[in-house]
């Protein structure tokens, strides 16, 4: 792209920006709309952004969430060519028909229904000529702008638009290879191969390239359309159920989950729950499943000391930790929906206080993590939208009792207690004598003790702040004070019939008393 395109594409951006009136300040919604009108890259942008909750306040989270899915499609005159270029032959010689009409049309592609030459039915995914180019470039010309950004919207340091840019150029690359997203297919297919009530489109290999994904074609129902799937048969409780299942079997056992399980992404097709769409997905670690199942039941067993070990352990502290606020805000947290009955507790509330909170004590999160909060908030909302009465934590919680009963090894388990009650005699062993040492070193004077003042530096700045109004109040009276005394004087020259220093005193006193008023009525408030 030349220079003059980039300068034309960087004032297209400033008009948008200037007819939604930036320099008055940026909201939710006006970020969406201006998004939605800089075109198929800014919503593919928005739609990624709304998943970095560790990133962005959670109000542009929920408003980007609503950014439409459909973008204008592209003619089928284009599909057509994309599609020979990425198979090297003609298109009939694969396909013997393709739907001129695409099935969805989106930022990044757009999907056809078609049948292949053996009559097999398909769907292909075909990605929208020169897509990486454009959005490598629009987001280059964002980066530029990021210090603008900053500056328009007052975000300060709450928004760090140069760490956000990179994250989605690096997901934006991952969507827009289809050989990746072929490769989730099939690890997702391996994983629930065993699970009955689960299927997912199965990649055709030989006609699928980085730009041209073709796999079989699935014909169900919606997961959300529920007046649809009851007229069909489907008990919605049951369908509810076994998602939910399914998703913590992902989580907590795979390692390897849909990112995006909103309901367009979930089908029911001859009595199976069809994922599709596996273009953004979210891999843990076994480190991080441990430490996944850690926090899950930490959170039921409202042990606060432990989860609170885990979110440090989750992310890497860019401050110094307040350990104490810390502990206090967890346990505010889980407080509060240890109170709620189990139909009453909603996981994804719970998941984005937790996120706030990490972002409030300056602790960055892997995005692994974020994702996967993001996904779990989603999963939340598709199974309200399908079955109301199944409650997410619920099904968690029966998930985690059975990988726990599952993995439990009566052998281990007494190796380890027997080892942990040796070690624990020997170290009683040992008591009296340190008890010996300590009241010999406390006879002789040099017993030391240290201890930690927890909020010192709040503490601190009090002090300092309230010394300083007190040498300020001692200032304003002395002048005032000596002021009065020389008024009994005859220096001169005189102002309204006192002596001039005298005037000056009361002015400076007066001057000083105003000051120390407006700030201590306005304290916290400027």
């Amino acid at each position: 792209m030349s220079s003059d395109v980039s300068s034309q594409r960087f004032l297209d951006i400033l008009k948008v920006l200037k007819k939604h009136h930036l320099s008055r300040g940026m909201t939710p919604e006006k970020l969406k709309e201006i998004f939605e009108e800089l075109g198929p890259t800014y919503v593919k942008l928005g739609q990624i952004m709304s998943m970095r909750s560790d990133m962005l306040p959670e109000a542009y989270c929920d408003e980007l969430k609503k950014l439409r899915t459909e973008v204008r499609p592209m003619e089928y005159s284009l599909v057509r060519q994309v599609i020979e270029q990425e198979l090297g032959r003609p298109l009939d010689s694969v396909f013997s028909k393709v739907r001129e009409a695409p099935l969805g049309s989106a930022s990044i592609a757009q999907v056809h229904l078609a049948v292949l030459s053996d009559g097999r039915q398909a769907v292909i995914k075909v990605q929208r000529p020169h897509i990486r180019e454009t959005m490598e470039k629009d987001i280059h010309l964002l980066k530029k702008a990021a210090k603008l950004l900053k500056a328009a919207m007052g975000t300060g340091d709450l928004i760090d638009f140069g760490t956000i840019l990179d994250e989605l150029w690096k997901t934006s690359q991952e969507e827009m290879d289809f050989i990746r997203e072929a490769d989730n297919l099939l690890t997702f297919y391996e994983n629930q191969k065993d699970i009955s009530y689960i299927t997912c489109p199965k990649v055709f290999t030989e006609f699928t390239t980085p730009r041209l994904l073709t796999m079989s074609y699935i014909d169900g129902i919606q997961i959300d359309h529920k007046s649809a799937l009851e007229k069909a048969g489907y008990d919605l409780t049951e369908i509810g159920e076994k998602a939910a299942e399914n998703y913590c079997k992902q989580i907590l056992e795979d390692g390897f989950f849909h990112a995006d399980p909103h309901p367009g992404n979930l089908w029911i097709a001859g009595g199976r729950i069809a994922w599709l769409d596996l273009g953004m997905t979210g891999r843990l670690s076994d480190h991080y499943k441990q430490l996944l199942r850690k926090a899950i039941s930490a959170i039921l067993k409202h042990d606060i000391y432990t989860l609170k070990n885990v979110l440090l352990t989750l992310g890497e502290p860019r401050d110094r930790i307040n350990h104490a606020r810390l502990y206090t805000d967890v346990d505010d947290i889980v407080s509060r929906y240890m109170t709620m009955d189990f139909g009453e507790m909603r996981l994804g509330d719970l998941i984005e206080k937790l996120l706030d909170l990490v972002k409030k004590h300056k602790i960055a999160i892997s995005p692994d993590i974020t994702l996967l909060g993001r996904s779990m908030v989603t999963m939340e909302g598709t199974l309200a939208a399908c079955s109301p009465d199944v409650n997410m934590l619920k099904i968690l919680s029966m998930h985690m009792s059975s990988i726990i009963y599952n993995d439990f090894d009566w052998k281990k388990e007494l190796v380890h207690r027997g080892r942990t009650a040796y070690a624990s005699l020997d170290k009683s062993i040992e008591i009296p004598s340190q008890l010996s040492d300590l009241l010999n070193i406390t006879k002789n004077g040099q017993t030391k003790l240290n201890f930690e003042l927890t909020d010192t530096e709040d503490w601190l700045k009090e002090i300092h702040r309230s010394a300083g109004y007190l040498v300020l109040g001692l200032i304003a009276s002395a002048l005032f004070i000596g002021s009065s005394l020389l008024c009994m004087t005859e220096i001169k020259p005189r102002i309204m019939d006192m002596p001039w220093i005298s005037f000056a005193g009361f002015s400076l006193s007066g001057i000083l008393i105003l000051y120390l008023l407006f700030r201590i009525l306005f304290r916290g408030k400027t």
